[in-house]
Order: structure tokens, then C-alpha cells, then sequence
């Protein structure tokens, strides 16, 4: 396990409403096209393509590589999947800055029923490195929750049916 109880991390969470099911915002999210919803901005890549990814995204264990707009990649590795509850995965192997900041990021979402629809929770773990931790709790995480919402907001509007 990439990060343990006792680990100092620096955590962002976003939020956001949908009007389907928690099953359905589930079976459409777990293995959404990254390439839809995370677009590059002034501050990050977008994902550009998926490689390696040989089986279906449906269990722990699997894995793939989401190669970013600026050349870079990661290993991803989903860790836990309970359909329709929630899912987590690892981010291990940054080609970026990112691998100077962080050992590597648990990412964990939540489909958590409200009302006839569905409050999806998405956290970001990142582990950092020896004397990196005070950039990401500073500069860098308000700039991540920006793209993270962005890119939640999407993952929303794809789970209703739009593009």
C-alpha cells in the first residue's frame, strides 16, 4: 500500500451533484475516457490517451498508463472497487513534476445517494516527498482543486447523458 495511518499527506476533496443513481453515475465514471474530462489549463495537462490497459477497469489490480498532453505519464492501479459504492486507485511513476512533489496519490471516489440522485466525492491523497509537503498544502493545492472540480463537473455531466 502506497500510503499507511501514520503517513502525513496533504488531501484534496471536491464534490458534485448528479440526478442519476449512485449505480449509474458509478457504472459511468469508473471507466470513463480520461481524455473527456481532464483537459489541459494554464497550470496542468490534459490526459491525452490510455495505454497498457489490457483488461477491463473493473476490479483491483488492474492497471494502465494515462499518458498527459505534455509527453508525461503515470502508472494507475485501481486498488479497491465496490460497485455501485465507490472505487480507489494509486498514481504511482510520474514522468512530471509531479514525481519531485510526491511519492505518488490515492485517489478515492464515492457515490453516496441524495435524494433521487447521487453526491459523488472525490478525494486525492498525495504522499509527499521528504521536504515537499509545504508545496502541495501551499501554492499547489488550490490550483489542483480548481482542475479537479473542473474535471468532476464533467465526469457529472457525462453520467446525465452529456458530452
Amino acid at each position: 500500500m502506497l500510503i499507511t495511518r501514520t503517513d502525513r499527506t496533504v488531501s484534496v476533496t471536491v464534490f458534485a451533484r448528479t440526478s442519476v443513481l449512485p449505480g449509474t453515475a458509478f457504472s459511468v465514471i469508473a471507466p470513463i475516457d480520461l481524455s473527456l474530462v481532464f483537459k489541459a489549463d494554464r497550470f496542468f495537462p490534459g490526459v491525452s490517451h490510455i495505454e497498457g490497459q489490457d483488461d477491463a477497469w473493473d476490479r483491483a489490480g488492474v492497471a494502465r498508463e494515462p499518458h498527459f498532453t505534455d509527453g508525461s505519464h503515470v502508472t494507475e492501479r485501481l486498488t479497491e472497487y465496490t460497485a455501485p459504492h465507490g472505487f480507489a486507485y494509486e498514481l504511482t511513476g510520474f514522468t512530471n513534476v509531479l514525481d519531485s512533489l510526491a511519492q505518488g496519490v490515492r485517489g478515492e471516489f464515492s457515490f453516496l445517494p441524495d435524494g433521487t440522485g447521487t453526491n459523488i466525492r472525490w478525494t486525492y491523497e498525495f504522499k509527499p516527498r521528504r521536504g515537499r509537503g509545504w508545496v502541495l498544502r501551499g501554492p499547489f493545492k488550490p490550483l489542483w482543486q480548481r482542475y479537479m472540480q473542473r474535471a468532476l463537473d464533467r465526469m457529472a455531466e457525462v453520467a446525465e447523458g452529456g458530452k
